[in-house]
């Protein structure tokens, strides 16, 4: 297959009906690294929502076991990719979701806020450091994938559009951005957990590499002190500058799932989807209510 020959089988498909399996070549063939990246960046910034990022502190899932928190987040919403939201690990990872998030008084503003952060941050990610743009198919085809995946979780009043999710991301982050400081106890830790991943002496150089990747807007609300100019340039040069590299390399011929990344390290034995994830006691750790266990995956059968 040559360089682009994936990019033209995505365009032979239709955008719609054919969207799990597009956004599926996007992810595992196409763009793996910048995804993880994306998403990454996308759950990160959340934080800076106060009901979001204080909501996260008290669970401490984020600050005390932020790697497990880390790999069971990504394992589930890998699992339904990989799979699909017919199969029973794609059913069983949305279950599993359902069923964390219902222990908890979260607002559906707030969901839909975090679904658009999926939709739009890679987006705005692999056209500004990838090795080529997304096309409107995938753009099309990923939006349909997260309006599926938010039927399956319950939520209501999803936008159809990318236009409208990016509306609403931009809109909602202007509105409800601001400074908490058990959201801050959430960043410090996340970014702690991304340096950890590389030898120690790296430390510190790779948390300010990573805050000369955040906007503005996150960085006044998590009040950190913004890398200078020179830094931020030559940190985002050296991403694009990856990019750019991997536009020369021969195109993938295996997919890559989030579950092969370096960075999960919590399950060296191997896991069972139905084992990912927390099981919040009523009462306990940030933990108000209990919903009844019956997920929306099961609801759309």
């Amino acid at each position: 297959m040559k360089r682009f020959g994936r990019l033209e089988q995505i365009r032979r498909m239709d955008p719609v009906a054919d969207a799990l399996e597009i956004f599926r070549l996007s992810v595992a063939f196409e763009f793996p690294w910048d995804y993880t990246r994306a998403l990454e960046l996308a759950l990160y910034r959340t934080y800076a929502v106060p009901s979001v990022g204080r909501l996260l502190a008290q669970t401490a899932e984020l600050t005390g076991r932020t790697q497990k928190r880390y790999d069971d987040t990504v394992l589930l919403l890998d699992a339904v990719v990989e799979h699909g939201f017919g199969s029973a690990e794609g059913r069983t990872a949305i279950r599993r979701i359902n069923q964390m998030h219902r222990s908890y008084d979260i607002s559906d503003d707030d969901m839909r806020y975090v679904l658009s952060t999926f939709v739009v941050m890679p987006r705005r990610w692999i056209d500004t450091y990838s090795w080529r743009r997304l096309s409107r198919h995938e753009i099309v085809a990923s939006t349909e994938y997260y309006r599926t995946l938010g039927r399956h979780m319950g939520i209501p009043a999803i936008p159809e559009t990318y236009e409208e999710f990016e509306a609403l991301l931009d809109s909602y982050e202007e509105a409800h951005f601001g400074w908490d400081e058990q959201a801050r106890r959430v960043s410090d830790a996340t970014l702690d957990l991304m340096a950890s991943w590389y030898p120690r002496p790296l430390a510190p150089l790779l948390r300010t590499a990573t805050r000369a990747l955040l906007d503005e807007p996150l960085l006044r609300a998590f009040r950190y002190e913004p890398p200078g100019r020179g830094v931020s340039a030559l940190v985002r040069r050296a991403v694009r500058t990856r990019g750019r590299l991997v536009r020369l390399l021969p195109p993938r011929r295996a997919p890559h799932f989030a579950r092969q990344n370096r960075e999960i390290k919590g399950y060296p034995n191997g896991y069972r989807v139905a084992g990912l994830g927390t099981r919040p006691v009523p009462g306990a750790g940030g933990c108000p209510v209990r919903y009844p266990d019956i997920s929306a995956a099961d609801s759309l059968e």
